[in-house]
């Protein structure tokens, strides 16, 4: 089974300093139909205007990653985490028993793009943490680089969850397969791009929930950036 969630369909928060388009259910924007995929919970794509960001805010008992594509994002939080996020880069928060964090455009004249990720953790009220790290492009425009796991491998962000949260780069006409262990469920976001998935035909914005199926083949039709969330 694929099911096609199309950019243009997200749920949508515009504000003065952000223009913010939702995969799932978030804020004032409800889908029944759209709540999340298996333990994923918030897929945001966010563009946030200079020297503008969300002031100090409380979370709890969530995983968050934030993945850059253009400009800088400057985080603070209450565990002493911190640091500003560039493309190429993955950011990582556990808020835990609960942390305080704020995020800002880095920069006083640029926009900065990124998306914003939830998982739901396998256990409440775990200390917060803090995390970020560079992940390998090389790899990730010769196959899927993982970005985050349930187990750490490939030094890659340890989250307390069964999901394996991968990125791929992808020149046009290039073709990339993912194999899909049994019983196990993808979803696929488009960064950057155009690609078919399956066949579908996706661009930048567009996403699919994968189940049932032995693998996810892609074809580029343009140069293309996807993460892929692998889940149990």
């Amino acid at each position: 089974m694929i099911a096609f969630r199309p950019g243009a369909e997200r749920g949508r928060t515009r504000i003065s300093w952000l223009d913010s388009q939702h995969s799932f259910s978030f804020g004032d924007y409800f889908d029944p139909d759209n709540l999340g995929f298996r333990s994923l919970r918030v897929l945001n794509e966010d563009r946030v205007a200079p020297g503008a960001g969300f002031p100090t805010h409380g979370h709890r008992d969530m995983e968050i990653l934030s993945y850059v594509l253009e400009g800088g994002l400057q985080h603070k939080d209450s565990s002493g985490g911190g640091g500003v996020i560039r493309p190429g880069e993955i950011q990582f928060m556990r808020a835990g028993k609960g942390v305080s964090h704020s995020e800002y455009n880095a920069s006083a004249t640029d926009p900065v793009h990124f998306l914003q990720i939830w998982v739901v953790p396998d256990q409440a009220g775990l200390p917060p943490t803090y995390g970020q790290k560079t992940f390998d492009a090389e790899k990730a425009a010769r196959g899927f680089a993982l970005l985050a796991s349930g187990d750490g491998q490939e030094e890659s962000i340890r989250l307390h969850q069964d999901v394996d949260l991968s990125v791929a780069r992808l020149a046009r006409a290039e073709a990339r397969e993912y194999g899909l262990r049994s019983g196990r469920h993808a979803f696929l976001q488009v960064a950057r791009g155009a690609v078919r998935a399956n066949g579908q035909a996706m661009q930048a914005g567009d996403a699919v929930a994968v189940s049932g199926e032995p693998a996810l083949a892609l074809e580029a039709q343009q140069d293309a950036e996807v993460l892929l969330f692998d889940l149990a």
